[in-house]
């Protein structure tokens, strides 16, 4: 992957000495093909601290090369998903972290995650107009008739959308303009749910997990709902994810007061091979430092 990477590099840069907008624009192609199907180098680095330095300058390069190419379909949904990542694993994880000993700089962290989730969100739907011009007024006006011209390839780029903007809603539920979206959020979701259920070993379940227990007007036992979610995406992650158990213990056995639970979900988390499935382990390691803290609050979640 990096040998191919610093080929297309090569030829990019090489092309640009070349006169010739069209031949610029090519080798400017090739540039943003290259950065857009590199992320295996990042998911199975073993070093969170590493990948949080590294993955700013990564994103700023995308984003000049999207300068040039600006309805480059890979490009935009690595940079949805890319800053919707960062805001997560490196911006929001630790602003929960630091909340007891400094709450100002939480704040102020949390406030920073917002405005990635919002530039997460804003390439998502730049990469769902590209393929799709009118889209994002389309979906607007009417987000049922607009989703079902989607196809089961165009998930990618929907959850990302769909996730960025759930993400930034969570962190302002005091900004209603913002809330009052989130049903836009799930109609994305649905749609997700019923091009490709079992997408990205069952991430699309995940996410139903946390969201039936905070869905308004949702039919049924939200409980039993995110459990038929959780059990899901447990088959699907064949056991090898550790966000599965963390989102369910997060959002069900804190919800219901189980403390037991709770231990138990956190734990098989923490105790899965980060090693065994390489290309997990970034993933993995981030939220099995979630667990971790979460583990050191029982006294918070539990009175």
């Amino acid at each position: 992957m990096i040998t191919r990477r610093f080929l297309c590099l090569q030829f990019a840069i090489a092309s640009l000495l070349l006169s010739g907008c069209s031949v610029k624009k090519m080798a400017m192609n090739q540039l943003g093909d290259a950065l857009s199907g590199g992320g295996d180098v990042f998911s199975s680095d073993e070093d969170p601290e590493l990948v949080g330095d590294a993955l700013p300058f990564s994103l700023k390069l995308m984003e000049s090369v999207l300068a040039e190419t600006p309805d480059h379909e890979g490009l935009l949904i690595s940079l949805a998903s890319g800053f919707a990542q960062y805001s997560y694993g490196w911006v929001q994880l630790e602003a929960d972290e630091v909340e007891d000993d400094d709450y100002e700089r939480s704040e102020e962290m949390r406030g920073r995650a917002v405005k990635l989730y919002q530039r997460a969100n804003r390439y998502g739907m730049q990469a769902l107009e590209a393929k799709y011009p009118g889209f994002g007024y389309d979906f607007r006006e009417d987000a049922e008739s607009a989703l079902a011209d989607l196809r089961a390839e165009d998930v990618e780029a929907l959850y990302w959308t769909a996730l960025s903007w759930a993400g930034a809603i969570s962190l302002s539920l005091d900004n209603m303009d913002l809330v009052s979206d989130l049903a836009y959020v799930e109609a994305m979701m649905m749609r997700c749910l019923e091009l490709d259920p079992e997408w990205d070993m069952g991430s699309i379940q995940s996410f139903f997990i946390t969201y039936e227990m905070s869905r308004m007007n949702g039919e049924g036992d939200p409980v039993e709902n995110a459990t038929r979610y959780y059990r899901r995406a447990l088959e699907l992650s064949e056991g090898k994810l550790a966000s599965v158990y963390v989102a369910y213990a997060e959002a069900v056995a804190v919800e219901q007061g189980d403390k037991a639970l709770f231990i138990d979900l956190l734990n098989k988390a923490i105790e899965i091979d980060v090693d065994a499935n390489p290309s997990l382990r970034l993933n993995n390691l981030l939220y099995q430092r979630r667990a971790k803290w979460l583990l050191t609050r029982l006294d918070w979640y539990f009175l």
